[in-house]
């Protein structure tokens, strides 16, 4: 009788086993996974405490709501906005700039918005990186994603990215950037004039 009980275990367990194994060979195929992503332990460690995502006042950084305001905090790697309505409130997760030396910080404002952006990189972005292109369509790839807002200082943009792996992180050349779905749903709340303060 314990024969047969180990019997129907073991066949049970080899059925079960033979059954997942397609599954299991799905999750550890390196299709899933990014191939270029550098290892772990030579990346910046992310801050993911939730008291970085406190809810801030405009007026603790602007004097007037105006049309509407926009906070970068680079520090917390949230984007904070206020509608010019005295309500609306909306906090983002964000990217950042990959070194303090290209980062900028200070008041600037909206001064264009644009729907599938494109690319122009920078000569000093093309400098450290020479395979960039000198310019790219929007669409899928673009880095500016599919949606952005351009500031007073040149090439300094608040946009979106298709690579959601930059979210949280200091990965950008100094602008910041939010997952499509956040930049897109902002993009509709934010009028050219909006202030904007990255600190």
């Amino acid at each position: 009788m314990s024969n047969s009980r180990l019997t129907r275990r073991a066949t049970l367990l080899g059925a079960v086993s033979a059954l997942a194994t397609p599954t299991l060979l799905r999750a550890q195929s390196t299709d899933a996974f990014p191939q270029v992503e550098d290892p772990i332990r030579e990346q910046t460690p992310v801050r993911r405490n939730i008291s970085s995502f406190r809810q801030q006042n405009w007026q603790d950084h602007f004097e007037t709501l105006g049309v509407g305001c926009l906070l970068a905090d680079i520090s917390s790697r949230a984007v904070h906005y206020w509608g010019g309505d005295g309500q609306t409130y909306r906090l983002y997760p964000s990217s950042v700039p990959m070194t303090e030396e290209l980062t900028k910080r200070g008041y600037t404002k909206v001064v264009r918005k644009a729907r599938n952006p494109s690319w122009t990189p920078t000569a000093s972005m093309r400098e450290r990186d020479p395979t960039l292109p000198e310019r790219m369509e929007g669409g899928a790839g673009n880095p500016l994603g599919t949606r952005a807002m351009y500031l007073t200082w040149p090439a300094y943009l608040v946009h979106g990215t298709h690579d959601t792996r930059k979210i949280g992180r200091q990965s950008s050349s100094g602008c910041i950037g939010l997952y499509n779905q956040h930049v897109e749903e902002l993009y509709e709340m934010v009028e050219v004039g909006t202030q904007v303060l990255l600190l």
